[in-house]
């Protein structure tokens, strides 16, 4: 995983960053985006938009314990059956075309504002 979005996008999505990624590989959650890290190509383009600085490369998330928490969590939210759906989403190959997921891991679901 190249880079993960953190509770600051959480309630905001803002999707800045979905507009400058060149890949497509930021889906949309019901309160919070999730990078596809196989899909995502380590530009770098999303980080410097964020306006809530919520994006951040994966080796500083794992020095954060916050942040961990999400770089696991987004691996969590394309492996593994969301709430409401029987299959994973896995790597579709592009946000756009998926359409916006609804859903969200069981820790962003329960985040308390």
């Amino acid at each position: 995983m190249s880079y993960v979005i953190g509770s600051d996008c959480i309630d905001v999505l803002d999707r800045s960053c979905v507009d400058v990624c060149p890949v497509d590989c930021i889906y949309e959650g019901d309160r919070k985006s999730y990078i596809q890290p196989d899909e995502c190509i380590d530009c770098g383009a999303c980080e410097v938009e964020c306006p809530v600085t919520a994006i951040v490369v994966d080796r500083k998330a794992r020095k954060d314990p916050d942040l961990t928490a999400h770089l696991d969590d987004s691996r969590t939210f394309f492996d593994e059956p969301l709430p409401g759906r029987a299959e994973p989403i896995g790597s579709p190959g592009g946000a756009q075309a998926y359409g916006v997921i609804g859903a969200d891991t069981p820790l962003v679901a329960d985040w308390s504002a």
